[in-house]
């Protein structure tokens, strides 16, 4: 594995990052189609085997299950110093179908350092290493986001902090006002990047380039769409009320790429999955692909694709069929 820079940090992360959304007590949270942790113990070994030392977890995940089996499976399996460990505030930690409590979520500075301290709990650690907001709050002034996750960095609990899907402009005011007052700046930016929705390369994208940011793409096979024939579905794909939401309404175009990535697949003689995620993976900003993985392969695939070298021709060719889309994705 060769390991990357995070955006302008000294940091060095794989150049994938295992997304651990998939992890979590099914009758937990919003998310039924999740592993429970003795189906996902194996599969996060297997990362930390392979070389990833980049996880992704947030405290919303599966009721806070999720991060709770990932810092037992890395506490067993990896050193805490060589793992780079990474989770998210902004929604509410409870089960599924309750309702939030006052001060429960969103980005206040009352909500914030009750989430990093709940959250590392869970994890069992002293410390993540990224800290995300994992949407924008609209109820909440920036700077009192902004001076509570810096208070976050400076007491310990968090080495660097990042944010999630968002407008430009937003991303932009807050690392304006981060340098205006001097406080810890977001170096990362987790967002919706695939072949099936590129409508962060218009202003995201060259954005984070300006200004040195690592991107962390999320749903970079577009929730597995881009891996199979555009008629066969799965548990999860069925059961994603937030994934379909993302993809209904350009099925026409959509339809059109999944049948390139099949077609240049075929040719090469590869899973569609590593045509895929070389598409995104190639992008000269991005810096890790976060990949769900729920089987061994998933992870294989992923790691392969690191090896793939796309041609001008076959991008064009993947590319050609894209429209665009509506802004999705920020709920």
């Amino acid at each position: 594995m060769n390991y990357v820079r995070l955006g302008n940090t000294g940091l060095q992360v794989s150049p994938i990052c295992l997304g651990c959304m998939t992890f979590g007590a099914p009758a937990r949270g919003a998310h039924s189609w999740t592993l429970d942790e003795d189906a996902s113990r194996p599969i996060i070994r297997h990362a930390v085997e392979s070389g990833v030392n980049f996880f992704d977890t947030a405290n919303s995940y599966s009721a806070g299950t999720s991060e709770e089996i990932v810092g037992r499976a890395l506490k067993d399996f990896a050193r805490r110093d060589e793992v780079v460990l990474a989770t998210k505030v902004f929604f509410p930690a409870g089960a599924l179908g309750s309702t939030a409590r006052p001060n429960e979520a969103g980005l206040s500075r009352k909500a914030i350092f009750q989430s990093i301290d709940a959250s590392l709990k869970r994890l069992g650690t002293d410390y993540v290493d990224l800290y995300q907001i994992h949407r924008w709050d609209y109820e909440t002034p920036i700077e009192e986001t902004l001076e509570a996750l810096h208070d976050v960095v400076k007491a310990g609990k968090a080495r660097y902090i990042g944010a999630s899907s968002m407008h430009a402009w937003q991303f932009a005011k807050a690392l304006h006002v981060s340098k205006s007052n001097g406080w810890s700046r977001f170096v990362t930016m987790q967002n919706h990047v695939n072949l099936l929705y590129r409508e962060e390369e218009r202003e995201m994208l060259p954005l984070c380039a300006d200004e040195g940011i690592g991107v962390m793409p999320w749903s970079p096979l577009a929730r597995g769409r881009l891996t199979r024939d555009w008629n066969q579905g799965s548990d999860r794909q069925e059961k994603d009320a937030f994934g379909m939401g993302l993809y209904a309404a350009t099925a026409d175009a959509d339809r059109r790429v999944v049948e390139a990535v099949a077609t240049i697949a075929e040719k090469r003689g590869i899973p569609r999955a590593q045509i895929a995620l070389s598409w995104v993976i190639g992008k000269p900003i991005v810096t890790a692909p976060i990949i769900g993985a729920s089987k061994p392969q998933h992870l294989d695939d992923a790691i392969a694709a690191l090896d793939v070298r796309l041609t001008d021709d076959e991008r064009q060719q993947l590319e050609a069929p894209y429209v665009p889309h509506a802004v999705v994705g920020f709920e």
